[in-house]
């Protein structure tokens, strides 16, 4: 049966994004820019993004019209996307890091009513836009108040008067990763962002106290709702570096005395490989992580070197993000647990969708106020996704004493022989090799068994392929010993941390064809 969760307060569902800043006090920091020191409190964050909300107005932005964003993290991000949710529009972040061609498609797919870019940048969105026909807008900093917006028609945009969004208007835009199929557009209401960003504050015991450290981009769910929006809905502040690298976190965090960050595994060991001498600062109270499977071996390295808790959450853009999580101490933390609901029901299924008792893996399944209602223009999609209002995530998982354990997607696993395979616990047998840096597992077809476990590694030390064969062996069942692996400089993996395990198995094989 599904895990039962703390219901919902009363109106929580149902809140607009205009809420989200109530918790702050007008004079406490909001938004902190460790590049430049400056800071933003909570009084001058709603004046600037009314501001910016008159300026969007003036540009001919309404109610229910989209609103593409490619711009670099910063605050500017914050304050336009919740400027653009204040009209009752929605906001579309994207990758800056995107070719033409792939601007060219989500642009397609969004039809904005503008494309917001930084002024005089951005070459290949401008020229999908041009190609696309959708109207550019440059975003250029000010020295004081909101950031001006850049027209065709002048330096600075009109300001006009709107009318305040509602929570049921659509307040984000953004995109599967495609991991298993073309990408699909999923709308999220401000009601869902809301219920998402009070769950997670509540679960985290985010105050006015904490101090978020943003060190994940804000074109994806992650940055957005748990790193910005949960820590205002704290009433706390929310470092948002222009220029983020892994180097700068150590400085900067203690310098503006950071409580917790939150990031993917991979960001996660690249902020520990750049440790100073000084450590991390003392106000550090926890360590969230999440988009990807955090190995155990990096799970105790981010202990021992952040000097913090590290607690693994489960989180999809389907959701408006975070569903589970293991919960500050003194709650336990058991060890490849993504932890226990958090504002959602989650349930394991069959193929057929019946519920299956704790202890039996199957179709990890959700639902709750931040679940989306369905995929855009995609009623194909929607219906393969739900069934009544719990959504199938297409994850494999078990629940065990409350707790959800995550085998891998469905569709990634290795089926050798009749037998299911999760990528995840070869790459953890990987992972715990003291060589192995970085790893992914996944099929390879064979005509015999039909797949057979193939994987790839980086290197942090010497090893030899052989050797990492025998510590497999010592740890997996034959049939879940890779028959191969490959040593390359570099796993691909999405801006997010995100591996598509089989597009890379496809990688592999044409270097091994390759002359």
């Amino acid at each position: 049966m599904p895990a039962e969760t703390t219901p919902v307060r009363n109106g929580e569902s149902a809140e607009a994004m205009a809420g989200l800043l109530s918790a702050g006090d007008p004079g406490h920091p909001a938004l902190i820019v460790p590049d430049s020191g400056a800071v933003l409190t909570y009084a001058q964050v709603a004046s600037q993004l009314e501001t910016l909300a008159q300026r969007l107005a003036g540009l001919g932005v309404r109610r229910g019209d989209k609103v593409a964003m490619c711009l670099p993290n910063g605050p500017a991000v914050a304050l336009l996307l919740l400027a653009i949710t204040a009209l009752g529009a929605a906001a579309a972040p994207l990758n800056p890091a995107y070719t033409e061609p792939e601007f060219g498609f989500y642009l397609g797919d969004i039809v904005p009513r503008l494309l917001l870019v930084p002024a005089g940048g951005a070459a290949a969105a401008t020229a999908a836009a041009a190609t696309a026909g959708t109207t550019v807008v440059g975003v250029q900093a000010a020295a004081d108040g909101p950031p001006e917006l850049v027209g065709s028609s002048g330096p600075s945009a009109p300001l006009r008067s709107f009318e305040l969004g509602g929570p049921d208007d659509v307040a984000l835009v953004l995109h599967t990763s495609g991991t298993t199929s073309r990408p699909k557009q999923v709308p999220l209401r401000q009601r869902n962002i809301m219920a998402s960003a009070g769950r997670i504050a509540a679960h985290y015991r985010l105050g006015r106290d904490d101090v978020s450290f943003c060190v994940m981009p804000l074109f994806h769910i992650h940055g957005l709702v748990a790193s910005t929006f949960a820590a205002l809905r704290g009433g706390g502040a929310v470092i948002t570096p222009r220029r983020f690298t892994p180097r700068r976190f150590w400085p900067d965090a203690r310098e503006h005395g950071a409580t917790w960050l939150s990031a993917g595994p991979t960001l996660h060991q690249m902020i520990l490989d750049r440790a100073d001498e000084a450590g991390p600062p003392e106000t550090l109270r926890f360590v969230r992580s999440c988009s990807s499977a955090l190995s155990a071996t990096l799970a105790e390295r981010a202990e021992r070197e952040y000097r913090a808790p590290i607690l693994e959450a489960y989180g999809m853009t389907e959701a408006s993000h975070q569903m589970s999580s293991n919960p500050l101490p003194p709650g336990a933390r058991p060890v490849g647990s993504v932890g226990v609901p958090t504002g959602t029901q989650i349930g394991v299924v069959s193929q057929q969708g019946a519920f299956l008792p704790a202890g039996t893996a199957g179709e990890v399944v959700v639902r709750g106020p931040g679940v989306m209602a369905g995929y855009a223009n995609n009623p194909t999609a929607t219906a393969e996704a739900f069934f009544g209002d719990w959504f199938r995530t297409g994850d494999r998982g078990v629940l065990r004493d409350g707790y959800l354990y995550l085998e891998g997607r469905i569709k990634e696993m290795i089926i050798r022989g009749g037998e299911n395979i999760a990528p995840a616990e070869i790459e953890q047998a990987l992972l715990s090799h003291a060589a192995v840096r970085d790893a992914v597992c996944f099929g390879v077809p064979d005509e015999k068994y039909g797949e057979l476990v193939g994987a790839a590694v980086t290197l942090a030390g010497e090893a030899e392929v052989a050797d990492l064969i025998a510590h497999c062996r010592e740890r997996l069942a034959p049939f879940k010993v890779p028959a191969r692996i490959d040593v390359l400089t570099e796993i691909p993996r999405t801006a997010t941390g995100k591996v598509q395990r089989r597009r890379v198995g496809e990688v592999v094989l044409q270097q091994r064809a390759a002359p």
